[in-house]
């Protein structure tokens, strides 16, 4: 079985010690896999695509190559609007989410469409703030979401295809209304109740996924609400708090998928 693990040549670097880890186990499990940062140029058995580019994996899957995420679930994960007509029609709790045409009562956060590692999300609790990111930015590729109260906490669940991998509870660094582990926060194992695995089973069904995080903001009223979806999902705060090689079961995965797929 052949295969490669797309990364643009920036990611690569930085995500080094993942793409290590995916070679050494697909040693394990008799698997030729290579590390590429351009569109291959011979037959792949598998593409494990981990780039925000749903161009691009299309192209790949019309050439007749098998890509982990497709294209289709791309679209989805790494725009933030289709996100919650998403989760609106699956009737999924999440975060309301207004294009910048119907801007929610101040205080809200403005984010792009499409960023992700907690880039390019903005607090706004002023018109001079507001006006200060939205000329900033075409306006067709902003959101508008109402701040809530989270003491900067939310659960990132991590799915492969309809199985919960682990879940991973993330608290902002102190002053930061960000909770993601790059930007400094902190993570622990979180452990989810039946209607919330239920929920997540929902989303992954509905878009047929691979491999993604799907992050929840925990609004200190209770509940939870669903923010966003990543792909390719970055397994930092996965391999902190639970003891298994991400990389070797999501090639498991990938290899169990093509076997029921020939």
């Amino acid at each position: 079985m052949k295969g490669a693990i797309y990364y643009n040549e920036e990611e690569a670097k930085r995500n080094h010690a993942f793409i290590d880890d995916l070679l050494k186990e697909a040693k394990v499990l008799d698997m030729n896999v290579e590390l590429i940062t351009d569109s291959p140029a011979e037959p792949l058995d598998f593409i494990l695509f981990r780039d925000r580019d749903p161009e691009l994996a299309l192209e790949l899957e019309q050439a007749g190559y098998r890509v982990f995420n497709r294209a289709s679930i791309q679209k989805i994960a790494n725009d933030k609007l289709r996100t919650f007509e998403l989760a609106s029609l699956l009737g999924i709790p999440a975060v309301p989410t207004f294009r910048v045409d119907q801007l929610p009562t101040l205080p809200f956060i403005l984010k792009t469409r499409g960023g992700h590692g907690g880039s390019e999300v903005f607090l706004c609790e002023s018109a001079q703030q507001t006006e200060d990111i939205l000329n900033q930015f075409d306006p067709t590729k902003l959101i508008a979401q109402p701040f809530i109260e989270s003491d900067a906490t939310d659960i990132r669940v991590f799915m492969l295809g309809n199985e919960l991998l682990g879940a991973v509870k993330r608290t902002g660094a102190k002053d930061s209304f960000k909770s993601n582990y790059t930007l400094g926060g902190t993570v622990e194992k979180y452990t989810l109740n039946d209607t919330e695995t239920k929920q997540v089973q929902t989303i992954s069904r509905a878009i047929s996924s691979d491999y993604i995080g799907i992050d929840f903001i925990l609004p200190i009223k209770g509940g939870w609400l669903l923010n966003e979806i990543e792909d390719p999902v970055g397994a930092r705060s996965l391999y902190q708090t639970h003891e298994f090689s991400v990389a070797k079961k999501l090639l498991k995965y990938i290899k169990n998928q093509l076997s029921d797929e020939s």
